[in-house]
Formats: structure tokens, sequence, C-alpha cells
């Protein structure tokens, strides 16, 4: 039997160039009544469709609708635009789709929409012919929303840089074009275009370590960069920029959006910009503004074409990329802010509608949220997300406030179509999925409830890291005991996170650890720099009394809010932020980055910098050819070291958990194990797990026949020595106090009466080592405790061999802080003589290895 002829045109949405020399354009709306194709010509050349449209007259910019509605071509001149467009009437709707095939085409062409239908926005129709719209589906863009009323599709005035209107009263009659941006179509059918395509890296979850950036600010103030390269793509893709990223060690690029962007409406009347990137106005065009000047000058098909040599660039180095993107609201806003493009398309279809007629449900705390129940919306994404990984090479997606992309009827579900699309696809399916798993919708908190093969951001490890080495620090650092606060962190909770947070993410059958991306600081909040420098927000500059941006951060300055000249501040400043990279770089997970905390990039403060692009956000490289020995440059070397550890212990490279039982309630099989010590040596009781008073011990990570490591935690006030089981030789890789020229070392090796003579000596030997070496006017370097300022200082001289069995005060229970370690070890049946001794220094995280 013969086939049926197919029709001639796609069944999605687009700009389809076909051989005759022409296109198809598709465009969806399942309640418009008409729709028009616009095409824009400058004035200074002929036209394409001379031939082919009815001349309109010049004086005809409130008359146009009518005439285009009359005739399938017509043609006008733009009052004040220089351009000429051309209208033509499409077809449809066919199952809601709309078409037209276009005599002529060509790449760079400008195009857009026109949409007619019922105004009646208070059931959610909002269709206005004066109103240019742009291609959803349009793989380039240029121009800009200007704050006017033509940009609005309901009558309102600007008085004072404010909107004044009533978005639910009468339609505007003023066109749009030249107050909007505009579409620009890019020529695909190059079969050769991916012939010299880079292998992508395809770096296992195993070995990832995330750095997430924002492309301007990464390099709007590089040194190395001539001024044109600063800030953009092409920046970001320079051998210098490349050979940085391989000196620290990251394997994974994750960039803030890049789609292109458009200010919130109350940015606008700020005379703001929304900086990070939030504000998505299409989804398949690269944001213009972080091109060269010079791609920018030559169009749209030139700035993608920097984007796709940028992500060449870096998967030559060995770099995935991951994307950040933004599908759960657009830049519209609410039904107040402007019409771009889908509201003026299909508002009813695009958007979430609320119970309320003409209202529209808001999850995401920016006005609208996308209707992901809408099957043609799912399928606006999945074509989305596929054209930037096949064509663009993306290598991952980061989807911001992903719980609002898997509602139904309101309420979140880990089985939404959106979701099983993205497992089920055969390209998408196997790249690095990453969910930010919340919204500010009801029970908007869902983080490991995506299920495989999602990973997620870990907010449980961020915030216990925070209170570990923070704010708990700082309480039993303070100089007064008025200002000593209870520590809010028990040795099960830094234990779980430490071990991959399988309270969390162990989900279902399969799940590991590197679901959870462990990160302590992104865009979102404070730096590194600044969440150990500051106990309040100094968001001021964002124009919003310092109401935005969140109050509780776990933050602390040490005594001094703010930047400071005191080198004993500054010292506990920096062991604490060490100790929270030192616990990003040694939990099992995934561990995830900001850029600039590598070597103390500061937003004075501000942690919620979303609308300043300037040097608040732009990273500090000032230090980048400043001396050898400085903190940034010691800081940087500490970080890379750990990295390159964390890639070669063999350890890290297990994705399952450790403890998990799977849903049928059977015991995984694995040659994996972790063990937990006091500082005595004794294993913790059932009491010590639930104690927030020990704040010491050590997680042996041990696998098969590969070496053991031990992670050795310290965050009290004193060094403590710490016993360390003897069936290995241990030997230290790595410390967070090594920035300041202190770490962890062997003290002993037990109380063998055939070696007490010699430990003895030994350890005379050693405490005259550890008080010589690397001092200045014979002097220890300070330590983190002695950063405060009025703290009293303690003795940090080390303890003689005779000392060691009382003075393990870090093992402390719900009992006794002082009870001595020999006794400790009496009650658990280890006297210490079977252990090595290790003197661990105060406020530290330590890894050894066997």
């Amino acid at each position: 039997m013969q086939l049926q002829k197919l029709h001639r045109y796609a069944t999605r949405p687009g700009l389809f160039f076909t051989q005759d020399g022409g296109a198809d354009i598709i465009v969806r709306s399942e309640t418009a009544e008409a729709m028009w194709l616009s095409v824009l010509e400058p004035l200074d050349g002929p036209s394409e469709f001379y031939l082919d449209a009815i001349r309109l007259p010049d004086d005809s910019a409130a008359a146009f609708v009518e005439p285009m509605m009359e005739h399938r071509v017509v043609t006008r001149r733009v009052p004040g635009y220089a351009m000429r467009e051309t209208l033509f009437r499409m077809d449809g709707p066919n199952y809601g789709l709309w078409y037209v095939h276009l005599p002529k085409a060509w790449d760079g062409m400008m195009y857009g929409f026109r949409a007619n239908g019922v105004w009646d926005p208070r059931h959610g129709l909002m269709f206005n012919p004066y109103k240019f719209l742009i291609d959803p589906y349009g793989k380039g863009i240029e121009g800009t929303a200007q704050l006017d009323p033509a940009a609005f599709a309901y009558e309102c005035e600007i008085r004072d840089g404010r909107v004044v209107g009533d978005c639910y009263g009468r339609m505007s009659t003023l066109d749009s074009l030249g107050k909007v941006p505009y579409s620009v179509a890019i020529d695909d059918r190059d079969v050769t275009k991916h012939d010299r395509d880079p292998v992508h890296p395809h770096v296992q979850w195993r070995k990832t370590v995330i750095y997430e950036l924002h492309v301007k600010g990464f390099t709007a103030r590089a040194p190395w960069l001539a001024p044109e390269l600063r800030g953009t793509y092409a920046g970001l893709a320079h051998p210098k920029t490349l050979s940085y990223l391989q000196e620290l060690g990251v394997t994974s690029i994750e960039l803030m959006p890049i789609h292109a962007k458009q200010p919130e409406l109350f940015l606008q009347q700020q005379g703001k910009r929304n900086y990070w990137g939030y504000s998505t106005l299409n989804y398949f065009s690269p944001e213009p503004s972080y091109a060269t000047k010079k791609a920018q000058q030559q169009g749209a098909t030139a700035v993608r074409q920097e984007v796709i040599d940028m992500v060449k660039a870096l998967h030559q180095a060995g770099f995935e990329v991951i994307m950040d993107v933004v599908f759960n609201h657009t830049c519209e806003g609410g039904n107040e802010g402007m019409t771009v493009s889908w509201r003026g398309l299909d508002n009813l279809s695009t958007y979430r509608q609320s119970a309320h007629p003409g209202h529209l449900e808001d999850t995401t705390g920016c006005g609208n949220t996308l209707d992901f129940t809408d099957t043609h919306n799912v399928m606006f994404a999945v074509d989305s997300l596929s054209y930037w990984a096949k064509r663009i090479g993306i290598d991952g997606f980061r989807f911001d406030l992903a719980v609002s992309t898997a509602r139904l009827n309101g309420s979140f579900t880990p089985y939404h179509p959106f979701l099983y699309a993205l497992r089920s696809d055969q390209l998408l399916g196997n790249l690095k999925l990453i969910m930010e798993p919340w919204d500010v919708g009801p029970d908007g908190w869902r983080t490991g409830q995506f299920l495989t093969p999602f990973s997620e951001w870990n907010d449980r490890f961020r915030d216990t890291a925070r209170s570990f080495w923070v704010t708990d620090v700082a309480a039993r650092l303070a100089p007064h005991a008025s200002m000593k606060a209870k520590p809010m962190v028990s040795m099960q909770e830094i234990a779980t996170r430490l071990c991959g947070s399988a309270d969390v993410f162990a989900t279902n059958p399969g799940r590991g650890a590197s679901s959870s991306i462990n990160f302590v600081t992104a865009h979102d909040g404070f730096t590194l720099a600044d969440l150990v420098s500051y106990e309040r927000k100094h968001n001021e500059a964002n124009g919003e009394q310092n109401r935005d941006g969140a109050s509780h951060n776990h933050s602390a300055n040490f005594g001094v809010e703010g930047p400071s000249n005191n080198a004993l501040v500054l010292n506990v400043r920096e062991r604490a932020a060490m100790n929270l990279l030192g616990m990003l770089m040694l939990s099992l997970g995934t561990p995830m980055m900001l850029a600039g905390d590598e070597f103390g990039n500061s937003q004075q403060g501000n942690n919620n910098a979303y609308c300043l692009d300037d040097e608040t956000t732009w990273l500090d490289w000032s230090w980048i050819h400043g001396p050898d020995d400085s903190p940034e440059r010691r800081r940087m070397r500490s970080l890379a070291d750990l990295i390159a550890l964390r890639k070669t212990l063999d350890i890290y490279h297990h994705e399952d958990f450790f403890t998990r039982l799977t849903q049928l309630g059977l015991k995984k099989r694995t040659k994996s194990r972790v063990e937990w010590f006091l500082p005595d040596g004794s294993t913790p009781r059932d009491t010590d797990w639930h104690s927030d008073a020990i704040h010491a011990f050590t997680m042996r990570l041990a696998s098969g026949h590969e070496r053991s490591v031990a992670i050795v935690v310290n965050s009290g006030a004193d060094d403590l020595d710490m016993v360390l089981p003897a069936d290995c030789e241990w030997r230290m890789l790595w410390s967070s106090a090594q920035v300041h020229d202190d770490a962890p070392f062997l003290y002993s090796r037990g109380t063998d009466a055939n070696q007490d003579a010699q430990d003895v000596e030994d350890a005379q030997d050693i405490e005259d080592r550890a008080a010589t070496v690397n001092l200045k006017d014979g002097k220890r370097p300070p330590m983190a405790h002695d950063g405060l300022e009025g703290v009293e200082t303690r003795n940090m001289k080390p303890q003689g061999a005779k000392e060691v069995a009382s003075a393990n005060h870090g093992a402390t229970r719900e009992r006794d802080m002082d009870q001595p370690a020999a006794e400790l070890a009496n009650r658990s049946g280890n006297d210490g003589s079977d252990g090595m001794v290790w003197r661990i220094p105060a406020n530290s995280i330590s890894l050894l290895a066997s």
C-alpha cells in the first residue's frame, strides 16, 4: 500500500530553510484567531518581496492592522525605525500550529510574529496585533526591550521611570516594533558543521569537580586578556584562561545562564540589569552581550559561533561544559509585564493559570511559571536542551528551581512527564542533569526526591558544613561566655554529610553519593571570603533596603564585620575557609565550588548580587601577578593540591554509598567500608553519635585492596593527640593547617614497654622541631583560635610523650569534657597501645593515607 503523502510542513515549531531558497516557518498558538510572520529589512536596500507584497501608505502607522487582515502579504515602512516590515498571513491553526512558506529566506534574516485574537485579560487572553513577538524557537536574537508604553499589551504610560496602567484594562494600540528585540534566522543546513568537533570529555561522575562561574564576571577584569576579550565567550576560551582552570584542577565548568535574557520590569524601572541571567528572553539564542563587539556587529550567527568555539576550546582543554537553564519562568513576569513573545502568542497555554481567572500561578517568585502539564511546553524544553547539547556541544544542564518544572496539579512528583522525557531521551538521558531541588511554592523543599539519574544540589551539606566549621567554631572562640552559643552540629550529622548524605539521596536502588552535589557557596549567597567575614548581609546596593537575600547564612565575622587588617582575625578566617574547602573536597559526593573562592574573592558582604553588573560581582584578579607567597597563591596551591589528591585516591571512585539497604531490604554487596574513631582510638557509642559536644574524630575509608585514607577532623580550639589505627603506616597528604605552616605529625607509636625510652626521646625531638620549624622570632605561627581580638590564647606548645594519655580533650561526650583519654580507652577496651598517636592541629581537617 502506498504511503499517504506527508504534509509539506514540519510538525514542530521553528524556522526551517528549504531547498528552493525559502523557508518554512511554524509557530504554536492554540487560542489565536490569526497569525502573521513579520520579516524586517533595512530601508537602504531593495526588498526581497517587492513583487509579492501590497505596499501600505507611509502614514499607516496606526492603521496597518486592518490592511494586513485583508491581504495575504503587505509591506510598510516603520516610522522612526529605518526598517521595512513585510507581513505574511499564516495558515492555521492545524493542531495548534500556524504555517507559512516564505519564498525567500537568508541567514541573518530578522523576523518575528504578530498574533490576533480575543482581548480579555481577566480570562487570560491577551492578544494584541500591535505587538511584535520574537520566535520562541529562534536561534538568534538582537535588540533590547525598552521601558516604553509600546512594549506593553495594555494601555499605560511611563511616569518618573515607573509604569502606570491597568493590565486588565484597555488594549494598547501602540506599535511595539523598534521597542522590543527581534529574532534572527541562522542557516543550519551545513552537513559538515560537526566534522571537526572535539570528542566530548564525558567525565565520570565519581571524578567530577564542578566549578560554577559567570561568563562575563569571570574575565571582566582579567589582566591577561586584551580589553576587547574581557567578559566574553572568547575570553573564557582564551589559552591563558584555560591554563588557569587546568592549574586549579576542576573538571566541569558550570556556566550561569547564557540564554538570551531581559531584565525584569522592576529592575528596568530602577535602571538595573539582571546580571545573573535568570530571566530568560529566549531558550535557543545565546546572550549577545557576552560576545565580543566584533561578533555582535557581525550578527547573531557570529555570536553563536563564538559560543560554539568557546565550548570547543573548553572540550579540547579537557573540561565539560554544564549550562544553567531556567525553565521555571520567563522574563515576561506577571500580567503587568512586557509582552515580547509567549504572552502575546498563547498566554493561556504557556503559563500556569491560578484558580482566580486572569491571574498567574507563581511558584518561582518571578511573576509567572511555565506550565509543564502542557505536553507542548515539555516538548519545547526538550527541543531547546537537545539543540544546545547537539549543536552547541553542552555536556549537561543544571535546572534552576527544578521543583516548579515537576509539579502536577500544584504538587511535586518525581514521576512528572518532563522528568521522564529527560530520562528517556537518547541524548539528554546520557548527559549530566543537575536539579536545584526547591522552589517558593507549597512544599517546595524537595532535596533528594528527584531519583535516578538526576543529581541535586545538597543544601543540607552546605548548612551543616557552615555550621560546623564557621558558626560553631566562632561560638567556641567567643571571648566572653555571654557570647558563646551551643554547638549546632552533632557527630552523626557531620559524619552523614562526609559520607555522601545517604539519609537524603539513598532514595531508590542504584542511586549513589555522586547524586549529592556538595557545595558550601554558590552564586546565590555569600562568597567563601564573605561567609567568614560578615555576620550580616549587606545588600544595600541592590536598591531594596537590604530586604532581599537570605538573612540566615550560618556565617560569622570572627570579631570584625567586613575587611580587617588584624592578622589574627585574618588567620582565623583563612583557616575557616580552608576547612570548608577541605570538607567539600574530602566528602563523598560530587563537589561544586564557586569561582573565585580559590583565592578569596569578595562581594563586600552582598549575598544576593543578582542585579550588580560591576566590580562587585566581577572577579578581582589583582593578585594574579603578585608575590608567590601571597595569601591568594597559598590558598590556590593548597586547593589545587587537594583536588589532585582527590582524583588520585581510588576511594573516591565509588559511586555507591558505603552503607545502604535497597528497597528489597537486602544489603548491597560492596567491599567498601567506613570506620569511625574518636580521638582516643575507640569507636563511638550511640550517645556519641547524637552529641553536639564532639568536635574531633577520624573517618577511615577503605575499599578492597586499595589503600585506606583517614579524614581527621579537629574543630576544637586546641591541638589534639589522636590515636589512629596501627594496622598500616600513615602519612600526611594534606591539611587545612598547612596555609599557616602547620600540619599533623606522628607523635607516638603507642606505649609498648620496649619502646618507652625511644618514644620519649623521639617525642622530645618532635617537640623541639615543631617549636622551631618555619618560625620567626622564636614564636609559633598564629593558629586559628588565636585570631580573635580579645580572645585569651592558649599554650600551643606540643606536650611530651608522658602527657599523651591525658591530652585528648577532644574526646568529649555527654559527660566531663576533660575526661582523660585513658579512661575512655579503658571503657572501650582500647588503651591506645595498638594505635599511632598523631598530633592534630587545632581547628583543622586533614587527609592521611596508608
